[in-house]
């Protein structure tokens, strides 16, 4: 099952996403789901980010190839992502003018769908409402030679989430690919995941409560290069969809 977030003459809906039909729900994508009889077509309508976290968590050196010379972490590196940062598929991501080195970073990303705390890594999948696709924007100078990340990873339009959430998708058979103008730049299996993905709640729920919407960004598979403004980024994990975005440069 995938369920979308969209707008549709003025009103944000929750959606089930049948090929090219939408149909709508209420009761919250986290609650009753009771299915309305609308149904609407999927290119009538703005896809948005598919759920609307309290808080945005991200881990890094999480892939061994993205690692390659460095020593494997004592535990996942978590850090946060304000959720001004999210970007909608299709919208624009958008390069601040004294950035120089941004980076794509194409992830799997977790949805939590009940209020988490102190779990364990069986009873975190539990806990897990299903995945969608991610982009982790990344300004390398920042990332380097800032104290945080709040701007390198957090600038808004960084966190491109989208375009569905696949409820009961097996992370274990899964895959991403990022493309840049058509052309393959990373692709990893997730099974290569240092941490998984109920290692990655499980860990985080024993120091912060996780609720229902949260995510959480796996990390990142392979090397990473720079975006240009008038790149068009894919991020594509099969059974989930491919999130879209272009780029461009912002002003001074």
């Amino acid at each position: 099952m995938k369920y979308i977030r969209y707008r549709h003459q003025g009103k944000n809906s929750y959606g089930i996403l049948d090929g090219d039909t939408i149909r709508e729900i209420a009761g919250g994508l986290f609650g009753d789901r009771i299915e309305t009889g609308v149904s609407i077509a999927l290119n009538s309508v703005q896809l948005l980010w598919p759920c609307e976290p309290s808080k945005i968590m991200a881990v890094g050196l999480n892939y061994r190839s993205h690692i390659p010379d460095r020593p494997i972490p004592k535990n996942p590196e978590f850090f946060f992502v304000p959720t001004s940062a999210l970007l909608e598929p299709e919208g624009k991501i958008v390069l601040p003018a004294d950035a120089r080195q941004v980076h794509y970073e194409g992830e799997l990303v977790i949805v939590i769908g009940r209020e988490t705390r102190r779990v364990t890594a069986s009873e975190a999948n539990e806990c897990i409402f299903g995945f969608t696709c991610g982009h982790d924007v990344s300004e390398r100078g920042w990332q380097k030679n800032d104290l945080q990340w709040w701007r390198a990873k957090g600038c808004d339009t960084f966190s491109p989430m989208g375009p569905a959430i696949a409820k009961g998708f097996d992370w274990r058979r899964g895959r991403v690919e990022t493309r840049v103008n058509g052309t393959v730049v990373q692709s990893g299996h997730f099974t290569e995941l240092i941490y998984d993905p109920p290692a990655l709640v499980s860990f985080a729920s024993q120091y912060l409560t996780l609720l229902p919407g949260d995510v959480i960004y796996t990390g990142t598979p392979g090397s990473t290069s720079e975006l240009r403004p008038g790149d068009f980024v894919e991020v594509e994990i099969p059974g989930i969809g491919i999130l879209r975005n272009s780029v461009v440069a912002g002003s001074a």
